[in-house]
């Protein structure tokens, strides 16, 4: 049994670290179009639009019903051969759609239940008052539902930032795609894959503490 080679490990820290802007900003850019989307498509849910419903919940179905991986490759590989305009489309463009839909119907799931959880009395205050569904939803409902789906959604962005490292599959060279590429290299696999394996731990790590803290703040408001 060999010894763990140290030094080449510290010394690919820096390596890897600088790809983890790359990292977030696919999770970020994903999380806030998942978020969006996945707002409308739970409000959707709740106010059942006729037609559209049976749409969003297909839609809702096949992205929470089929592996991440295999959306990425639908995007990438599959959709070009029937969209000539995605032709051109990069893989880090990809990952970023792939993860937008796969995480908003988890979304629009987690939050058209915070929506339900609403207390019915507050949707009759609003409605009594002659506010139109749009407002209600808007100035009473969605602010309260964000409190009880913000934890969950803070999950889902952790989850995000895990499932980046699907990207190097399509040739983007984020954190585990350099780590590929090193291990590669050097044929020191256990030390690379080590190495990327403790950044995301120690990413996701910071992430929970700052969920723990965001969950306090609110039940906080929310006592008060």
């Amino acid at each position: 049994m060999r010894a763990l080679d140290l030094d080449y490990m510290l010394g690919l820290v820096p390596v890897l670290l600088s790809y983890l802007p790359l990292t977030l900003w696919m999770a970020a850019l994903g999380m806030v179009l998942a978020l969006i989307l996945g707002s409308l498509l739970a409000v959707e849910r709740v106010i059942k639009v006729p037609v559209l419903d049976t749409f969003v919940i297909l839609f809702i179905s096949f992205f929470r019903g089929t592996p991440l991986l295999v959306q990425l490759f639908l995007f990438y590989y599959g959709l070009p051969q029937v969209l000539a305009f995605l032709t051109q489309i990069n893989g880090v463009t990809a990952a970023i759609m792939g993860l937008t839909l796969h995480f908003a119907a988890y979304m629009a799931e987690s939050i058209r239940a915070a929506i339900v959880g609403v207390d019915r009395s507050q949707w009759e205050a609003a409605q009594s008052i002659g506010m139109t569904q749009a407002q209600m939803m808007r100035r009473i409902v969605l602010p309260q539902a964000a409190r009880v789906a913000a934890p969950t959604l803070v999950n889902y962005f952790i989850d995000m930032i895990k499932s980046t490292s699907l990207a190097f599959t399509l040739g983007v060279t984020e954190m585990m795609g350099a780590a590929q590429k090193e291990a590669a290299g050097s044929f020191l696999y256990f030390e690379a894959f080590l190495v990327v394996a403790v950044i995301y731990w120690i990413v996701v790590e910071a992430l929970s503490q700052v969920q723990k803290l965001l969950e306090v703040r609110l039940n906080r408001a929310f006592a008060r």
